[in-house]
């Protein structure tokens, strides 16, 4: 099956494509490369998810906020490439956690995302490497925040 095909299997919506917020572009394309900016938490009606894992998250939701986080993503490929099929693999997932100090299950949050990717594309390509990390603080006190990079077909 294509990706497009796995997606809609799946049931789940894109939110829009978030729009930028600062100077930089939500994806750059180089050669067979596609690097796309950090994303949040954007919901189906363009708001964010907001606040942090430890304090005003459980883990379980700070997961289903990294899916979100992924669905952002998804959305702009699908924006910017016109189709999920042009995508022929993850390469590396960068994943940001807003959390308590005392929080560790960082990779497990980042989970969420890298779920939904494996879906997608499947765990031969959907899967790349990949760091979860806990943050301080993130913009606008989103729980997550996701950078990733594919190859293009």
């Amino acid at each position: 099956m294509t990706p497009e095909a796995n997606f809609e299997k799946l049931g789940l919506s894109l939110p829009p494509a978030p729009k930028p917020l600062g100077v930089y572009k939500p994806l750059l394309l180089d050669g067979k490369y596609c690097y796309v900016s950090g994303h949040g938490t954007v919901q189906q009606d363009g708001s964010l998810i907001i606040g942090r894992i430890g304090q005003d998250f459980t883990p379980e939701e700070g997961k289903l906020a990294a899916r979100q986080v992924g669905l952002a993503i998804l959305a702009t490929l699908k924006e910017n490439l016109g189709s999920l099929n042009r995508v022929k693999r993850v390469i590396k997932v960068l994943g940001m956690v807003n959390c308590v100090s005392s929080f560790e299950r960082h990779p497990f949050i980042i989970n969420g995302c890298s779920e939904l990717f494996a879906q997608v594309w499947g765990e031969e390509n959907g899967i790349g490497v990949r760091s979860a990390v806990g943050m301080g603080s993130l913009p606008d006190n989103i729980p997550v925040e996701i950078e990733a990079l594919f190859e293009l077909h």
